[in-house]
């Protein structure tokens, strides 16, 4: 019965209240002024760089971007499932510019079919969600580190959108790349470890690079109307779309956490709907789980490098 019961405060409870959260606080207009910086914000003066998969996707969000605001961002060709593609958008952003100063990792897949893997062996949802972020974030650390030293407020800052089902999983370091316990474990399950995987990379993102200016941060973006929810069943989609909230919404926690003086004072710690500083699950706060997936990382990436 105990157990039951922490089960439902530390990780039900939570889910719940961030799926029906209070009116948000924060508005996009309440954002201080950006010129001068390297993100993801076009209104407010910032340079912006849009990295994604599909060209053609890219290229109508800019276009309706100019439309919106009279700047235009620029596309870079990245394909997080492949290394060889973070490799090369990282190589191309830094052929380009010294500094960066937001970098919002917020690219993901959700529930794939089982079968489907990453080009380096990886599970389809750990490879983009987790390795693919991770080697693109480390690739632009000189560019991090040099926008600390030009930012305004002296920090970096690294923004990485995890879920509420981070919640619902801890680590299975056997399912990380395509293997029998892999295939045994649901894809909702393999959805939810990656996003505990965001939480974890943040924490530890923040922890090593903190006293250089860096701050990065994990959230919960809400339950957002997207493309996200493509490889649902017909079932699912149903239960889903009674707790979905519009597409613009999905964006305020990340330009909070991105943009706002206040989150500076947060470092490693995890956002909730709307803008607002919320706990993960116990095990994200686990240093040893935290230090022993950097050093899987890095040596991953190391092997591909090789």
């Amino acid at each position: 019965m105990g157990g039951a019961l922490s089960h439902f405060r530390q990780i039900i409870w939570p889910m719940l209240q961030q799926a029906f959260p209070p009116k948000t606080e924060f508005s996009p207009e309440d954002i201080p002024d950006l010129t001068g910086r390297l993100c993801a914000l076009l209104q407010h003066n910032a340079k912006v760089y849009l990295a994604a998969r599909s060209k053609d996707k890219a290229e109508k969000a800019i276009n309706s971007l100019k439309e919106a605001t009279g700047k235009e961002a620029i596309f870079v060709e990245l394909d997080l499932s492949s290394l060889s593609s973070v490799k090369k958008a990282a190589e191309e952003f830094l052929s380009k510019e010294s500094e960066l100063h937001i970098l919002f990792n917020n690219a993901g897949v959700m529930v794939p079919p089982i079968e489907q893997v990453t080009a380096d062996g990886y599970d389809l949802q750990w490879g983009t969600n987790v390795v693919g972020h991770y080697y693109f974030t480390v690739l632009l650390l000189p560019a991090l580190l040099a926008g600390v030293k030009s930012s305004p407020d002296h920090h970096a800052r690294v923004v990485t959108t995890a879920s509420s089902g981070a919640y619902m999983s801890t680590l299975h370091w056997e399912t990380f790349k395509d293997s029998p316990e892999r295939k045994k474990l649901s894809r909702e399950n393999l959805y939810w470890q990656s996003k505990f995987g965001n939480v974890v990379f943040a924490r530890q993102l923040a922890k090593r690079y903190a006293e250089q200016g860096i701050i990065s941060v994990s959230l919960n973006p809400g339950n957002i109307q997207s493309d996200l929810q493509r490889h649902l069943t017909g079932l699912q989609k149903k239960l889903v779309n009674a707790v979905l909230y519009p597409t613009p919404l999905g964006a305020i926690t990340q330009l909070y956490a991105g943009t706002m003086p206040e989150a500076l004072n947060h470092n490693g710690e995890f956002f909730i709907p709307w803008a607002r500083i919320g706990r993960c699950r116990a095990e994200a706060y686990d240093d040893e789980l935290g230090d022993k997936l950097w050093k899987w990382l890095e040596d991953e990436v190391k092997t591909h490098q090789a």
